[in-house]
């Protein structure tokens, strides 16, 4: 049995994009209350049209699986400030970078994806990544630039090419950037 119910619940309102930890921007369709094993939920109707995925989050739940309302303007231009600052890669092995990459992503703070971005991001004359680099920086730039697409009202499109307008002010973008990096690799 569901029942619709409220259009508002702890802040959060029907038809509001949100962005949700695993899973990036998505909307609110609805609020409602669905008995499960006995017991009565209410539950956040969430759609997340990239993944063609609709998601039941009970009200209870939110704070647990850090849920939250977009980033505000400032914060998106600081996010797009941080792209701009020079790759910081730890001298760690690939596996426990990933690791962190993949943590980062999955919390779903926007500086903390922007940092992801900026690391892992390849200008066309630096060397090809591999597979699994590639797939994270995708997967941080679809993170980055959906949220900031609902925050701007702009197009997906638009959004990421502000943010490739943004890598590419980088310090340390190009073959200056390699022998630098073949120096810091020598010492």
């Amino acid at each position: 049995m569901v029942t619709k119910k409220a259009v508002q619940r702890l802040g959060f309102k029907t038809g509001e994009y949100i962005v949700y930890p695993a899973h990036g921007v998505g909307l609110i369709t609805s609020i409602e209350e669905q008995e499960v094993a006995g017991l009565s939920l209410e539950l956040f109707v969430i759609a997340f049209e990239q993944d063609k995925l609709t998601l039941r989050v009970p009200v209870a739940k939110i704070k647990s699986v850090g849920m939250r309302k977009l980033a505000e303007e400032d914060l998106v231009s600081k996010a797009l400030e941080t792209v701009t600052g020079r790759a910081r890669v730890k001298r760690t092995m690939w596996s426990r970078r990933a690791q962190e990459y993949e943590a980062k992503i999955n919390s779903g703070d926007l500086i903390a994806i922007a940092e992801v971005v900026r690391d892992l991001y390849r200008s066309d004359d630096q060397p090809e990544q591999s597979y699994s680099e590639r797939q994270l920086f995708e997967q941080a730039m679809d993170r980055m630039s959906r949220e900031i697409a609902a925050v701007n009202k702009l197009t997906l499109t638009e959004a990421i090419q502000l943010i490739e307008k943004n890598l590419s002010r980088s310090p340390r973008r190009g073959a200056k950037a390699e022998a630098a990096d073949a120096e810091e690799a020598a010492a």
